[in-house]
């Protein structure tokens, strides 16, 4: 379960990216954030791995309060998130299997298994046999699909993505929707901003509208 509860976020010089936002997400929801550019989507999508802490309120993941943790729990925190930021944050000098690895080297995990885990994230975003490819030589699809490779491998039970078919075509752009859609179809609780809700309307998920810091519908 993932709540929002009464939180606000104001920047220095007074600036309100959300404003009293009040919200619950079930396990093993879909839900799809929108609004105009600037109502707050990617901030509330960041106070849940912490990237940006709330001004007021609380946020809980699980009955944790995320919002109040220390900086050294924080990387646990989120090695039970998978995360799709708007910049893939892609390591342009490594391979497309050392991209994908890196969460799992960060924690320790086994090579062995690790190397496993990192197969089976790319054959599940159709990348299989692009293992010792550069993300410079793939187009920007296969780029995001790195990206969520990359954010899976962990088997996450909470995915997060921020505008992840933008800069898209449409064909790519819905199939990047159907393999979100097959995250949740296998458990994994889906949290989505987007700026075209229509991708994903054919499976009638959640719909969560924020505007100017507001939340409109819930």
């Amino acid at each position: 379960m993932i709540v929002f509860d009464a939180v606000s976020k104001r920047y220095a010089g007074g600036y309100t990216a959300l404003d009293g936002v009040t919200l619950r997400i079930a396990d093993g929801e879909l839900a799809i954030l929108s609004g105009h550019s600037g109502a707050g989507k990617s901030t509330l999508l960041k106070l849940l791995p912490a990237i940006e802490r709330p001004t007021a309120g609380t946020v809980r993941i699980n009955d944790q309060d995320v919002s109040a943790l220390p900086r050294r729990a924080i990387p646990y925190l989120r090695r039970n998130l998978g995360l799709v930021l708007q910049e893939s944050r892609l390591l342009f000098d490594r391979t497309v299997f050392d991209n994908v690895l890196l969460p799992l080297a960060i924690t320790g995990h086994p090579p062995g298994d690790a190397a496993i885990r990192v197969a089976a994230a790319l054959d599940k975003v159709g990348l299989t046999g692009r293992e010792k490819e550069f993300p410079a030589g793939l187009s920007g699809g296969e780029q995001q699909r790195v990206a969520i490779a990359r954010a899976i491998v962990n088997r996450p039970s909470i995915l997060i993505a921020d505008e992840p078919t933008a800069h898209l075509d449409r064909a790519y752009a819905a199939e990047i929707a159907a393999l979100f859609r097959s995250f949740n179809n296998a458990g994994v609780t889906v949290l989505i901003s987007t700026h075209d809700a229509s991708l994903f309307a054919e499976w009638s998920p959640r719909r969560i509208t924020l505007a100017r810091g507001r939340l409109l519908e819930a």
